[in-house]
């Protein structure tokens, strides 16, 4: 998946627009009230992920995967239709799952356990933040809040913001753990579906840190996975909001998105 497949081309104006309005309003509430933000992969439930789910547009005209116009908040009535996306377990899931389900979500030290992580190709990134919220809408867009309020919701998320040894980029990796299979499954399908509107809060880097924020409107690239409760979510740019090394920057985000959904998905299976 590039740039483009995405949602959120550099150079198209419509869904990229769309994106960086949005964007920039998440970061000014983040602002305020800080919380604590390929697609291809499902990870050891895959025949749970693939189970029956079923999306339902808000009302006549409605395209099949995405909604006509975004919730001012969520919670608030805007007039916007809230899709309604329902998942069903299939008849062979593992019998394992409800003692799965029976841990605790992960916690933030779990999830992230390392400051300096060195991924499988060699690079090394680093640790620069690392936030925390039981309140999973304060660190997601107005329509995935929406949509974690339709069922029991998220337990717990927790995202870490990343940057490489030249400290030229910054991804942030985002844990959503939930109290369901289904919900969970729901979530990735939407955000699959749909990236720019069903997203998550990148980070800021804290002033500490000594880093940029990236510019208002740059470029990114956007990833999800799911294990057997959480969707793990990697959103990465580029510091000074470059538009070009895109090969690099998805080598990079995509990394550290498997890095973390397998530390994520070997303690969901007991195995940590």
């Amino acid at each position: 998946m590039t740039f483009g497949d995405q949602g959120m081309p550099p150079r198209t104006p419509d869904p990229y627009a769309q994106w960086v309005a949005e964007q920039e309003r998440i970061r000014r509430s983040r602002r305020t009230r800080r919380a604590v933000a390929a697609g291809t992969g499902v990870v050891l439930v895959a025949a749970i992920a693939a189970g029956a789910v079923t999306y339902a547009g808000g009302g006549e005209g409605d395209e099949a995967t995405t909604t006509t116009a975004p919730l001012t908040s969520a919670g608030t009535d805007s007039g916007a239709p809230v899709p309604s996306v329902t998942a069903s377990l299939p008849s062979d899931a593992p019998t394992a799952l409800p003692s799965l389900l029976a841990r605790p979500v992960i916690r933030p030290e779990r999830a992230f356990p390392q400051q300096n992580v060195r991924l499988k190709d060699g690079s090394r990134h680093h640790r620069v933040d690392l936030a925390t919220t039981t309140d999973c809408a304060r660190g997601v867009s107005p329509e995935l809040a929406a949509l974690l309020e339709q069922g029991e919701g998220c337990v717990r998320l927790t995202a870490a913001l990343f940057t490489d040894t030249e400290r030229r980029s910054q991804v942030t990796v985002s844990v959503l753990s939930f109290r369901r299979v289904q919900e969970a499954s729901a979530v990735f399908t939407l955000a699959s579906m749909d990236p720019v509107t069903y997203q998550v809060v990148s980070l800021d880097p804290p002033s500490e840190a000594g880093r940029p924020t990236v510019p208002p409107g740059s470029a990114g690239v956007f990833r999800r996975l799911m294990t057997v409760r959480s969707v793990v979510f990697a959103n990465g740019q580029w510091a000074d909001g470059a538009e070009t090394g895109e090969e690099e920057l998805t080598r990079q985000t995509e990394g550290l998105l498997r890095y973390v959904n397998d530390t994520v998905a070997a303690y969901e299976q007991g195995k940590s």
